[in-house]
């Protein structure tokens, strides 16, 4: 059954009029099939465009997605790739660290190592040293050790008592009191102040003689044409005898002298081995050929010409060695100018009995 085409012209007309009066276009009869067709095949070109659309928009949202995950992962991989870059460094860094530690550990164990052969040296030598430590141990214990030793040196000290009392009895040091009579010194202790003060006070009343000869000083100190001579010869005798003592005493003791000795009587010497001069910088040389070089210098004992200075000099020296023989017992000085003093002091305290025992 065909349509009327006189009333689908009449409704299309209608409609095309209405929708759109002001672009209102008349067609021909004649036309109206031709133009009709191109309207159907438009709106189904039309549809299909929008389908295409569709299927285009679909598609771009779902290639947007992915470019957008895609983006997604690519900023995650570039992170991890940063993180990575980031590790790879921190483990070089302790790379490069472990390898300086293991360097510095390959030097501890070197130096252990050199530490325990030393170690074990040492030990060795300790074993050895305790081996024999106990075997002076065992000596020192037994009949011939300490007991025997401290035995040797009581009989030793009572022997130089001995010697040193026949030195006593040689040349006696006693003390004049008044003119006529004498009294022998009983003691000139120096261990304490008061002592020296009772010592001097005791002093004051008389003097010190040795064989009954007075040791003066003042022909030392002033020395004149108008001086008695035969006070000097006594001086020279007495110092003479003091020195004969202090030599044999100091033999007793195995004590050598730091300003040794020339016996002769009242014509006897002391040696000072110090320099008179003092070396120049340019002159030094080492202690050992030093001290092979110098000379002693002897100073006399007794007066000889005019200038006293020598002779003073001398007895300074020989106070000097009682000084280290009283030193060497534990005893100190009476002072500089007490020879005599000192010379007994050294003689009583070596005939006490404590000296023995000590």
């Amino acid at each position: 059954m065909e349509p009327n085409p006189s009333l689908s012209s009449k409704s299309l007309s209608k409609k095309v009029v209405t929708e759109d009066q002001d672009n209102a276009k008349a067609i021909q009869w004649e036309d109206f099939e031709q133009e009709l067709a191109r309207l159907w095949s438009l709106s189904s070109a039309l549809n299909e465009a929008k389908q295409k659309k569709l299927l285009l928009q679909q598609k771009l949202e779902s290639l947007i997605k992915v470019e957008a995950e895609s983006l997604n992962w690519s900023n995650e991989l570039d992170e991890m790739r940063f993180k990575l870059e980031s590790r790879k460094l921190v483990m070089g860094n302790m790379s490069m660290h472990s390898k300086v530690v293991e360097e510095n550990v390959k030097m501890q164990e070197e130096q252990l190592s050199i530490k325990i052969r030393s170690l074990l040296v040492a030990g060795t030598s300790l074993s050895v040293a305790s081996k024999r430590l106990q075997e002076a141990n065992r000596l020192l214990a037994g009949e011939r050790g300490y007991v025997h030793l401290r035995n040797l040196q009581k009989l030793l000290r009572v022997r130089q008592q001995y010697m040193v009392s026949q030195v006593s009895l040689l040349y006696p040091v006693k003390v004049m009191i008044g003119v006529a009579a004498e009294q022998e010194l009983e003691s000139f202790t120096n261990s304490s102040r008061a002592e020296n003060s009772a010592g001097s006070k005791l002093l004051d009343h008389g003097s010190l003689t040795i064989s009954g000869l007075h040791l003066t000083m003042l022909p030392f100190k002033k020395m004149s044409f108008f001086t008695d001579k035969n006070e000097v010869q006594r001086s020279a005798t007495a110092l003479g005898y003091a020195t004969h003592a202090i030599s044999l005493i100091a033999s007793f003791l195995e004590v050598p002298l730091r300003y040794p000795l020339r016996l002769g009587g009242s014509r006897s010497y002391i040696h000072d081995y110090a320099p008179s001069i003092e070396p120049t910088s340019s002159g030094l040389t080492s202690d050992s050929s030093l001290s092979t070089n110098l000379k002693p210098i002897e100073f006399p004992l007794f007066l000889e010409g005019q200038d006293t200075t020598r002779e003073a000099y001398a007895v300074f020296l020989l106070n000097k060695d009682l000084e280290q023989l009283l030193n060497f017992i534990g005893i100190n000085s009476l002072g500089p100018r007490h020879v005599l003093a000192n010379l007994k002091e050294l003689i009583r305290t070596i005939l006490s009995p404590e000296y023995v025992h000590s």
